[in-house]
């Protein structure tokens, strides 16, 4: 059974940072690529970040490039995301998934993801 499990969202003050993590079970960690995406309240789901399977490469959303940083540790099943220069725009359920990867992936589309998790709320406060 696969488990994505997020942790280390919070309230934090606008110019904050926080570290979220996700670890993950039940799956071939090293072979997946891993993205973040995030859900504002009456809002679609829209993609954050990923990272390749070595971690070699990443990718970000316009909103958040060179605010935040995604990493991964392979031999702990986890991966990261640093967000700093937090925004009250950032407040959002912030979702970690994995994807197995495809020749026709772009790391950036919901419907690519093969397992999701329950999320971890980030509030930010002006």
């Amino acid at each position: 059974q696969v488990r994505l499990v997020e942790s280390g969202g919070g309230l934090v003050q606008a110019g904050g940072s926080l570290r979220l993590s996700c670890a993950a079970s039940g799956l071939t960690f090293s072979s997946y690529t891993m993205g973040w995406f995030r859900q504002a309240p009456g809002k679609e789901r829209e993609f954050v970040c990923a990272i390749s399977w070595s971690g070699g490469l990443t990718m970000y959303g316009d909103s958040v490039r060179g605010r935040f940083t995604i990493s991964r540790d392979n031999a702990k099943n986890t991966v990261y995301l640093q967000m700093n220069g937090l925004k009250p725009e950032d407040t959002a359920v912030y979702y970690c998934g994995a994807e197995r990867p495809k020749s026709s992936s772009t790391w950036s589309v919901i419907a690519e993801y093969d397992y999701w998790g329950q999320g971890t709320q980030v509030t930010v406060s002006s």
